[in-house]
C-alpha cells in the first residue's frame, strides 16, 4: 500500500534502548532514526500523525520530584505529562525539521500538547493499579501517602510503589486542531504519554487529574477523531502471534476483528503488552478505521507496503 492518512503510535520505551542509554542524548538519538522513517512514509505519499508513550520518561520527572521533596512540592501527574509531551515533542519536531531539510523538502513539523478527557466515574478511579514513580521502603511510601494523599502499594517483593488510576479515554480535547493541521501537511506530534487526564466539571470546565491513560487506546481514539484510515502499533515483535512462546506459536499475518476478538477472549495476548494493541486496533477498525497494523520499527516500511506485519480488517 503506498499513501493514506495514518496515526503512528510510538512507546515510550521505544526511545530507550536499554539502562545504559537512558540520558536525552541517547534518546534523541532514536528520535532521529525514527524521523527518518516518518519522512520516509512522507515520500511515499502519507499524511501522518504521530503518538508517543512516556512511561519510562514520566518515571524518571517523578523520581527528580521524589528526591527534591524536602526542597520543593512534588510534580503533579498532568503537569508531568505535560513536562513530558513538550520535551518529547521538540525531540521529534527537531529531528523531523533537519530530516527535511537534509532531503530538501518543504515540510514543518509541530507539537501539540494534548489533553485527553476522560470520566469522572470510571471504575478506575476507585482501584487505581498503575505503578508510578520508584521503589520506596514502606515507611518512607506510607509518609509520603498520607503527606500527599497518594495511593500506595507493596509491588511484588520489590519495595513500595505509588499506584494511580488508569481511566478510559473519552475524547481528545485538540482533536479538530491536530487533524487541521495534518490537513495542511503538517506532521503533528501530539498525545504524547495517551494525553493529559482531565475530566470535565459541572461547568464544563478543564481540571487536570492524577491518572495515566494508555497510549494505544488514545491513539486509537485519536485516529478515529481525526477520520485517519491507517493506525500503526510499532512494538518489539515483527508480527503478533498466538500460543506465543509455546511449541504451537504462529505468526499471524492478518485477523479479522472477529478473529481479534476471539483470540483476546482465549487469553492469546499479554494484558501487560500485546493485549492493548490488539484492543486499540480493534476499536480503531471497529468504528470505520480501514487498515490496523503491528510491526517492530525496522520493519515498518514493508510493513507499511504490505510484506510483512500483522494487519487487522474489518473482515
Amino acid at each position: 500500500m503506498s499513501g493514506g492518512f495514518a496515526v503512528l503510535a510510538i512507546g515510550g520505551n521505544a526511545l530507550i534502548r536499554d539502562r545504559t542509554h537512558e540520558s536525552i542524548p541517547d534518546q534523541y538519538e532514536i528520535v532521529c532514526r525514527l524521523a527518518a522513517d516518518i519522512v520516509g512514509m512522507i515520500e511515499a505519499g502519507w499524511r501522518v500523525v504521530v503518538t508517543h508513550g512516556n512511561g519510562p520518561q514520566v518515571g524518571f520527572i517523578l523520581r527528580r520530584s521524589e528526591l527534591s521533596i524536602p526542597e520543593v512540592p512534588p510534580v503533579p501527574m498532568d503537569y508531568a505529562g505535560a513536562d513530558i509531551q513538550g520535551a518529547v515533542g521538540y525531540m521529534f519536531v527537531k529531528a523531523l525539521r533537519n530530516e527535511f531539510r537534509r532531503r530538501g523538502l518543504k515540510r514543518e513539523a509541530v507539537a501539540i500538547v494534548t489533553q485527553t478527557v476522560v470520566d469522572r466515574a470510571d471504575p478506575a478511579f476507585a482501584n487505581p493499579t498503575k505503578p508510578i514513580g520508584s521503589h520506596m521502603e514502606e515507611k518512607r511510601a506510607k509518609e509520603l501517602a498520607a503527606r500527599y494523599h497518594w495511593t500506595v502499594r507493596e509491588d511484588a517483593g520489590r519495595g513500595w510503589r505509588r499506584v494511580v488510576p488508569s481511566p478510559k479515554p473519552q475524547a481528545v480535547v485538540e482533536a479538530a486542531v491536530i487533524g487541521g493541521l495534518a490537513a495542511q501537511g503538517l506532521v503533528v506530534v501530539a498525545c504524547g504519554g495517551g494525553g493529559i487526564p482531565v475530566v470535565e466539571d459541572e461547568r464544563g470546565e478543564l481540571k487536570g487529574v492524577e491518572a495515566v491513560i494508555d497510549k494505544d487506546f488514545t491513539s486509537s481514539l485519536l485516529a478515529r477523531s481525526v477520520g485517519a484510515d491507517t493506525l500503526v502499533l510499532p512494538t518489539g515483535v515483527e508480527k503478533v502471534a498466538i500460543d506465543f512462546n509455546k511449541p504451537t506459536q504462529r505468526w499471524l499475518d492478518r485477523m479479522t476483528v472477529a478473529e481479534a476478538k476471539k483470540h483476546a477472549a482465549d487469553n492469546q495476548f499479554d494484558p501487560g503488552s500485546m493485549g492493548p494493541k490488539v484492543g486499540a486496533l480493534i476499536d480503531f477498525v471497529s468504528g470505520g478505521g480501514r487498515l490496523g497494523l503491528i510491526t517492530n520499527q525496522p520493519s515498518l516500511a514493508r510493513a507499511l507496503r504490505g510484506e510483512t506485519g500483522t494487519r487487522v480488517v474489518a473482515g
